[in-house]
């Protein structure tokens, strides 16, 4: 069957979502700038591309134009009517399992921000904690938030361009990982997203461990090149990149990161940025570095780029190990119940860390456009934590620049994202992108990588 095929077909929800509106109907059915169709499409669109070597979301989006999704409101709940989906969704003219309950995830997320967060007075959106509520009551709605479960949610970040070998190694910790009965969680991507949870389902099936959870973490603007794998049986689709990020380290109880790209320094400075706040200073949060031996020199390198930019303290936040993938989970395992003493000690819930402080700076969405790229403030005469927020900021203008629909038609009509700031900085952040660049860590393997960035010393 040919990736370019498509097929028409009519879908009802099983069971987990709750009758729509007819206002929240003609919402997503409005095709204006205000609606919520064009959002709702797309992401869709990238849940049933699933499978396929698109990381491109513009292209992704060209591809299939004639792709078409609606909302059928019938007296006993609603029917979604797709027309021209990719066939790659579907066996023997059936829709994928696992798929078909991403869609209606999709559309549960998105009718939800839109109705319950967005457009309620009782989120202020201009105080941190306003934000963080926010988070919690989306992947509450989502379900996800589970309080009976001992801590066991493990956060696994990496690439989604990653080679053979390091996919692999990212499914082999995955399987480790299942046999210690802990669940995982990703950006629900392939790459080093996959690989874990893979690894994970065998781990669990082998220990006869039911109810295994592989929770997915997107957003709209990244998961058209990240398309949800069908093992992922939570999939949370978050506002925005920052939103996607906190409700990240607020739901698991450690973080494994595997190799990557932008993305992946993009998150590593994230956590750090987050772990490197004063306040932050008691709390246990295991961060691991792994990848296999092949991978010595790219952990190497970021550690390097870490020490230069943000310091020795940051580089005590987390443990570097290469190649053995049972260590990697005998740690895991051992630090979690760490973290469930001290959340213990402190009334603190199970299935979200409440105590942890985010600082604003990690929350406001950031809008990468040409202007905001150049006036980053990437220099050291700042407190670590938030010079680690703008050197987040940095990478993620280069992900959207990469891969988000987005970006690269700004990147098109404009030219390149101008990175400026002090040479100290600028020096190891250009070597740094220029390695994922040879290491073809910025796109699936076979295409040409053109960069979107200039770094100006």
């Amino acid at each position: 069957m040919d990736h370019h095929d498509v097929v028409d077909t009519l879908i009802s929800p099983e069971g987990r979502l709750e009758v729509l509106s007819k206002a929240e109907v003609a919402k997503l059915l409005d095709t204006s700038q205000g609606g919520l169709y064009q959002i709702f499409r797309n992401c869709a669109l990238a849940v049933l591309n699933c499978g396929s070597s698109i990381d491109d979301g513009k292209e992704l989006l060209e591809r299939y134009k004639s792709f078409d999704i609606s909302i059928v409101q019938r007296e006993r709940g609603i029917k979604l009517d797709i027309k021209s989906a990719p066939a790659i969704a579907f066996v023997d003219g059936k829709m994928i399992k696992g798929i078909h309950e991403h869609l209606f995830a999709v559309l549960r997320d998105i009718v939800f921000v839109s109705n319950e967060v967005t457009d309620n007075p009782n989120f202020d959106m201009t105080r941190s904690d306003g934000i963080t509520d926010s988070v919690f009551h989306i992947l509450r709605n989502a379900n996800v938030l589970k309080p009976q479960r001992n801590p066991n949610l493990v956060v696994c970040w990496g690439g989604h361009s990653i080679n053979r070998v390091e996919y692999n190694y990212s499914k082999e910790v995955g399987y480790q990982m299942g046999l210690r009965d802990l669940d995982i969680c990703t950006g629900c991507g392939p790459g080093a997203m996959k690989g874990p949870m893979k690894g994970a389902t065998i781990g669990h099936a082998k220990q006869r461990l039911t109810g295994g959870r592989y929770l997915g973490i997107s957003e709209p603007g990244i998961i058209a090149a990240e398309s949800p794998n069908p093992i992922v049986n939570d999939l949370v689709i978050m506002p925005d990149i920052e939103k996607r990020l906190e409700a990240f380290v607020r739901t698991g109880h450690g973080i494994i990161v595997f190799p990557g790209g932008a993305g992946t320094a993009e998150e590593i400075l994230y956590i750090l940025g987050i772990l490197l706040h004063p306040d932050n200073a008691e709390i246990p949060y295991p961060l691991i570095f792994t990848g296999p031996e092949t991978a010595r020199d790219y952990f190497r390198q970021i550690d390097s780029f870490i020490g230069t930019t943000l310091g020795a303290a940051a580089q005590k936040r987390y443990k570097i190990i290469v190649d053995d993938p049972e260590a990697v989970a005998r740690e895991m395992q051992m630090a979690i119940k760490e973290v469930r003493e001290f959340r213990k000690s402190r009334s603190d819930a199970y299935y979200f860390n409440w105590l942890l402080k985010i600082d604003q700076e990690f929350q406001r969405p950031f809008k990468p456009t040409h202007e905001n790229m150049r006036s980053l403030s990437l220099h050291k005469n700042q407190e670590t934590h938030l010079l680690a927020a703008n050197l987040r900021r940095a990478f993620s203008g280069v992900v959207a620049g990469n891969v988000k629909n987005e970006g690269i038609r700004a990147i098109e009509k404009y030219g390149h994202f101008e990175i400026h700031g002090d040479p100290a900085i600028m020096g190891p952040m250009d070597s740094l992108l220029s390695s994922f660049v040879a290491q073809s860590r910025m796109k699936l393997p076979g295409k040409t990588y053109v960069p979107c960035y200039r770094v100006i010393q």
